[in-house]
Parts: C-alpha cells; sequence; structure tokens
C-alpha cells in the first residue's frame, strides 16, 4: 500500500520507520494525512512481521499540528460535514494509541497541537534537544478538543490544563519533566537512543505485548466511544465560534487577532 502523506520503510528486524511526509507544511495534518494515518495503523497493527513502530517526521518538523486549510474549511462548512472530519482526527488517534505494537515517537521537530496529540498515544517519545511542543489552538480561538483525552491521560490534568489555556511554546525539557516525552538527546544522538528504546522489545513476546498494552489501556481512565464523541462534538461547535473565524482570519491574514494585547 502506498500514501501520499506518508511513507513507510520496514527493516528486516520489523521495525516500522512511519515517517509523516509533507516537510513543506511542516507535517501537518491534512484530511488526506488523517486518512492515510488511519489506513497505516490498520496496516501495520495486522502485520506480524512488524515487531515496533516508530514515528517521526520528514524535514525540520515532527508535526505542526492540523493543517490550515483543513481547519479553514471546517468553519467555512455545516455543523454535520465538521461532524464527520473531527470523527476521523479522533478515530485516526484511537487507531494510533490502540496500535498492538510498540509506538514510538522520533520528535525530529517542533510538535504543536495534534502533533502533541501524535506523541501522546505513543507508548515512549524521544525527543531531540531542539524540539518545541505547544498547544496553540487557543491563539486561534480554538480548543484542543480531539487530543484532550491522550494527552491528559500522559501528563495528568493540572499540566494539561496550564498548556491548552495559555498556549505557551515550551522547550523539550519540561516537556521530558511533565512526562510527555521520556528522553531528549542531541540531535545526532537520535538514532542511537531510538536504537536503545527499541532493543528490549525483541526479546519479549509480540502478542504479550499487544495484551498488556490493551491492559493498561483498560486498568487507566477509558477513552471510549462516549469520550470520543463528546470531544469531537466541541471541536465541531467551537470551529463555528466568532472567535475560530476571527481567529483563523487573522493568522491567514497574518495580524493579530481582535483579542491580543500588546506588550508594553
Amino acid at each position: 500500500m502506498t500514501f501520499e502523506t506518508l511513507s513507510i520503510a520496514v527493516d528486516q528486524r520489523g521495525v516500522a520507520v512511519l515517517t509523516l511526509a509533507r516537510p513543506e507544511q511542516h507535517n501537518a495534518l491534512s484530511s488526506e494525512m488523517i486518512a492515510d494515518l488511519t489506513s497505516a495503523a490498520a496496516l501495520l497493527g495486522a502485520d506480524r512481521q512488524v515487531r515496533v513502530v516508530v514515528v517521526t517526521g520528514a524535514g525540520a518538523s515532527f508535526c505542526a499540528g492540523a493543517d490550515l486549510k483543513w481547519m479553514r474549511a471546517q468553519v467555512d462548512a455545516s455543523r454535520a460535514q465538521r461532524i464527520v472530519e473531527a470523527r476521523k482526527l479522533a478515530l485516526m488517534l484511537k487507531a494510533l494509541r490502540e496500535l498492538p505494537k510498540p509506538l514510538i515517537a522520533r520528535v525530529n521537530g517542533q510538535a504543536y497541537g495534534g502533533g502533541v496529540g501524535l506523541v501522546s498515544v505513543c507508548d515512549a517519545a524521544i525527543a531531540a534537544a531542539g524540539a518545541r511542543f505547544g498547544f496553540t489552538e487557543t491563539r486561534l480561538g480554538l480548543i484542543p478538543a480531539t487530543i484532550s483525552p491522550y494527552v491528559i491521560a500522559r501528563i495528568g490534568s493540572a499540566a494539561a490544563l496550564r498548556y491548552f489555556t495559555s498556549a505557551r511554546i515550551f522547550a523539550a525539557d519540561e516537556a521530558r519533566s511533565v512526562g510527555l516525552v521520556n528522553t531528549v538527546v542531541e540531535p545526532d544522538g537520535l538514532e542511537a537512543a531510538i536504537e536503545a528504546e527499541i532493543q528490549p522489545y525483541f526479546s519479549t513476546a509480540p502478542e504479550a505485548v499487544a495484551a498488556t498494552k490493551a491492559l493498561v489501556q483498560a486498568v487507566g481512565r477509558p477513552i471510549d466511544e462516549q469520550l470520543i464523541e463528546m470531544t469531537l462534538l466541541r471541536l465541531a461547535d467551537t470551529l463555528q465560534t466568532v472567535e475560530a473565524h476571527e481567529g483563523l482570519s487573522a493568522f491567514i491574514e497574518k495580524r493579530p487577532p481582535s483579542w491580543k494585547v500588546q506588550a508594553r
């Protein structure tokens, strides 16, 4: 299977590297990439030769969040259409989280919004020292709805509340301090760190690993259909607000939104 927005390479050991391949757009999540990631999760999950999956980004960024054109299209769409698109995003995240293989994020650069959501559904994350993170939705009059269950499960409600509401950008060391990533290394050490992370899995029974992942997810707060539906409806409804229209318009027009207070 070939993908427009992704590439997959599997080595002889069964390590699959899933690369987001829209470097000119900083690997932003377009409608096509959302569909490709959902299909890739199913493909890799069913492949018995695959032991470990590493997800990374082509170019300088990991994933800059939702594609601006995709978001703007949702503002102009009907509520029913927005719900359909939001559900696709939510189900993509769910498919990756429930992948029955170890899923490791190789965070090679910036990760914002939905990009941090991708990190949060992984079992482990290794970040380059220069990587930057942030939930920038509120700058655009939006909310980090569909990613919120996974981020909160990862870093807790208190940290999520601070980062979600302020839209502050934070560095890799801070991401490690709150548990978003596990290890931070210099860029030239990223491959060695990934290799060290995946090595233990070659001694584990694949079906036991899959069952253990399912166990942990069942023991923790369940991210079930009801919760997913609630978050995607909130996203769909927020996209029709005056603030969302103003925030996205301001971003496209490269001007401050009406609510921004200039620093003294």
